[in-house]
This record gives structure tokens, sequence and C-alpha cells, in this order.
């Protein structure tokens, strides 16, 4: 199957573990261009307590995180829905990446919660523009649970399908992003960064 688009489209939350992941699945099988990634110092999961999380370095595989998890509580992480997370990770690449140490370059930024989009936006700003190309970052809040990062896989996939009917995307984003906020009934944030 090819590519829907040229886009280049990063899908990102706090860890690279659950809402970007199934975004970055979903977008994938869709034949986008994606790649997805974390803001947070470290990659936090939950753990056998809500004041006890998992939690790990960026670059630590999927497959450790699985095997310690497993190790550490078998029947509880697949209750829970974290072993068959991290299961469907390893298909789709190693090991959660951090934003801000990627040198990738991306058209269209999509952020899972606000406080994720700012910390891409404080990185974007500081960061020295190598071509100048214009990025949008474009932000869906998505409750960090299983069955919300589906819907929310979902939703940012229906974006991108809009996204990439626009003929010209740097003039037509106000009114695409304006029509799929009414259709999902959820509000979305927009700033224009540079690459």
């Amino acid at each position: 199957m090819g590519t829907v688009s040229d886009l280049r489209i990063a899908v990102i939350c706090s860890s690279n573990m659950n809402r970007s992941m199934e975004a970055h699945a979903f977008l994938s099988k869709k034949g986008f261009r994606v790649n997805s990634f974390g803001t947070g110092d470290k990659v936090k999961i939950p753990g056998s307590a809500a004041d006890r999380p998992n939690i790990y370095e960026f670059g630590t595989s999927y497959d450790d995180i699985y095997k310690d998890l497993l190790e550490k509580d078998k029947t509880l992480y697949t209750q829970n829905g974290l072993l068959h997370t991290l299961d469907r990770n390893r298909r789709i690449k190693s090991h959660p990446e951090k934003f801000q140490d990627s040198t990738e370059k991306f058209d269209i930024l999509v952020t899972c919660e606000e406080r994720v989009y700012d910390q891409v936006l404080e990185f974007m700003e500081n960061k020295a523009p190598s071509d100048n190309s214009i990025v949008h970052v474009i932000n869906i809040d998505i409750r960090d649970n299983l069955e919300e990062a589906t819907i929310g896989a979902f939703l940012i996939s229906d974006l991108c399908m809009h996204i990439v009917t626009a003929e010209d995307l740097d003039n037509d984003i106000e009114e695409v992003l304006h029509s799929f906020e009414e259709k999902c009934q959820r509000p979305i944030l927009h700033s224009i960064v540079f690459n």
C-alpha cells in the first residue's frame, strides 16, 4: 500500500506509550508517513498503586518494559491492558522516543494534551530553525486511558484525512480545523512554528 500523502506527521503524548502509539498504529495502517514521540522527562506508566508508577528512561525497549512488568505482576498488567499495549507497541517500533531528542522534520505535529502541546511549542520556538519550513502544531485533548486512546486514534486519523484533502494546507488549515472541531465536538488548539 502506498502513502496517502507526502505530509510527515508526528503524534506526541507524554510517554510515547499509549495515546501516541495507538494513533501511530492507526495512521500507519491508513498509509500515512507517521512517527510518534513523548515529551516527558521519563516514560511513566501505571504501577501497582496510583502513587507508585513504573518509570523508565526513554530508549528503554518496549520489549524490556514488557518483560519487567511480566516479572513484577503478570495478572495486574494483563488485567489493566498494559501488556497488550506494550505488545502492540513493540510491533510498531523498538522503544519510546523523546520528541526533544529527535532531529526528524515534520509538517504536522499532533499532540494529545495541552501540557504536551505547550512543551512542543516551547521546544520548537527555542531551537534554531534549519530551513524555516512551516510546521503546524495541533492539539486534541485525549485522556490517557485505553478506551480514550482508541477514540483519539480515530479522531486523529479523521483529522489527518481532512488535512490531506486541503488544496493549500497553509491557507486552508484554519477552515479545516474549524469544521473538524465542530464535527468532533472537542476544542482544537493550533499554532504555527518553523523547522
